[in-house]
């Protein structure tokens, strides 16, 4: 396994979005790919995450998130566990999805484009913008300080209620 880890600070040095990148060979074994799995819950700590890889997974169907060998089904299991968003849709080498850009923020991750290759690389080029900041839009819900509650108020108006009306429903 090969990987690099980015982290690229927002304008405004309040956040950040970690970018990595991974190569899993297809012989990789099982204890290589468990270290794998636990540098990824280390990444899985930034609240921006975009994961770039080539995981050499040929057997997975995406669309139903089904795979025949238990490697992979192990990946798709992480896959779910984390939360992450698989964003590419198309095959990448020889009618097969291998490199894949996974995401734990929804929207992070836009403009996908597969073409091209890169040099003399049998592989299709992923092309994509990370989204940083767009994300943020402030929220109109607001959310209910329970430690400034006036909870005199409260029981006092839970206690007015009939619980009679209340338990036949009325």
């Amino acid at each position: 396994m090969k990987s690099f880890r980015l982290r690229i600070k927002e304008q405004d040095n309040i956040g950040e979005t970690v970018v990595s990148a991974y190569y899993r060979p297809p012989d990789q074994e099982k204890e290589v790919d468990e270290a794998f799995y636990k540098q990824l819950e280390e990444a899985l700590q930034s609240p921006a995450l975009v994961l770039m890889e080539d995981f050499n997974h040929p057997d997975i169907y995406w669309v139903s998130n089904l795979s025949r060998h238990m490697c992979s089904r192990w990946f798709l299991q992480c896959v779910e566990d984390n939360f992450l968003i698989q964003v590419v849709e198309e095959p990448t080498r020889q009618g097969v999805l291998l490199d894949l850009v996974l995401s734990n923020r929804d929207g992070l991750v836009g403009v996908v484009k597969v073409e091209g290759s890169l040099g003399c690389r049998d592989h299709e080029m992923v092309e994509f913008k990370i989204l940083c900041g767009r994300s943020k839009a402030k929220s109109r819900i607001a959310t209910l300080a329970i430690q400034r509650a006036n909870s005199d108020l409260f029981w006092g108006l839970l206690g007015s209620l009939s619980w009679a009306r209340v338990l036949e429903g009325k």
